[in-house]
């Protein structure tokens, strides 16, 4: 472990330049008395690193050095398909991993290219999670992880959608990061299923499967994505939509909402309000969302909705006078 952190300090000062201990030890997750010790060590083997004084010093490497040491370990290598996700390779426990393994690549690449994934890097930035997103418990997200890497089955106890409790015997397939959620597709009572892990309770692993043959991750998460869409919006709403609604749909509605006003075919009236078929939850969730727009929003259609959404409106009225 240390020979892999020293090699990450020489790495670090060979692609940054001059860092300071404080940058050293912040990067690398140890104390500064660590990250001292390891550039004596460095010294000591003949690595030409010095410590430039004052308010802008730090450590750097003699002008001209470079070291081609830079083979991948295989979690480093395991890590790369998270290269632009460094909060998922946290949860994961990849964290320190995935930049050792960064840091050589960097290292590896002619100096024109390095420089050109460095501009990349300081003018990007891909956030996953949404807004107001609260953090997830996840204390069993690396053992889940390693069970699917290693094919191994987990007994678990999983709190369902109504909060109710129950034991499952689950054979991982796979992990996806869907809006700063993380969820596992297993093979659970002869079906493929999806689960939330940090519904996941507590975790026991087991023995070792074998692991379906053709089995497609990505493909099995769009059509269990499409089914999840229609089991959330199985009824849909005929509404009129004013041109301030028009612009507030993405944001009350999301996706489902914005795909629904670009299929719409009708042209808007000559008061500029447009007639759109809205797929809405059911009961008062629908209620809710479709609240939300206030006066810039009529239910025409179903009658039962339309019903409740005036009701409501009625009795919100009365707390006004």
């Amino acid at each position: 472990m240390r020979a892999s952190r020293l090699l990450s300090v020489l790495l670090l000062l060979q692609n940054r330049g001059r860092m300071t201990a404080e940058e050293l030890a912040e990067e690398l997750e140890v104390s500064v008395r660590t990250v001292y010790r390891d550039i004596e060590s460095l010294s000591a083997a003949g690595v030409p690193v010095y410590a430039e004084r004052g308010r802008a010093g730090g450590y750097r490497l003699l002008d001209g050095y470079r070291t081609r040491l830079t083979g991948l370990t295989g979690e480093e290598a395991q890590s790369l398909p998270l290269a632009g996700l460094p909060d998922a390779a946290a949860e994961l426990g990849l964290g320190t991993v995935l930049t050792a393994a960064q840091l050589k690549l960097y290292a590896a690449l002619p100096d024109e290219l390095r420089g050109r994934a460095g501009k990349v890097a300081e003018r990007f930035v891909l956030d996953v999670p949404g807004w107001f997103r609260g953090i997830e418990s996840l204390p069993h997200l690396a053992e889940v992880a390693q069970a699917v890497w290693d094919s191994r089955r987990v007994s678990v106890r999983y709190r369902r959608w109504d909060n109710s409790e129950t034991n499952r015997l689950l054979e991982p397939l796979g992990l996806i990061l869907k809006a700063g959620n993380w969820y596992l597709a297993a093979h659970c009572d002869g079906a493929t299923r999806t689960y939330r892990v940090s519904r996941i309770l507590s975790l026991e692993p087991g023995a070792a499967f074998e692991r379906p043959a053709g089995f497609d991750l990505a493909a099995y998460w769009r059509e269990w994505s499409e089914q999840f869409e229609r089991r959330m919006y199985p009824r849909v709403a005929v509404v009129r939509l004013s041109p301030l609604g028009r612009e507030l749909v993405p944001f009350y509605l999301g996706a489902v909402g914005a795909r629904a006003l670009r299929e719409c075919r009708a042209v808007p009236d000559e008061d500029g309000w447009l007639r759109v078929e809205l797929p809405v939850e059911p009961g008062a969730p629908a209620l809710g969302e479709l609240l939300r727009f206030g006066p810039e929003l009529q239910v025409l259609e179903p009658a039962d909705l339309r019903d409740r959404v005036a009701a409501a409106v009625g009795r919100m009225g009365a707390f006004y006078g």
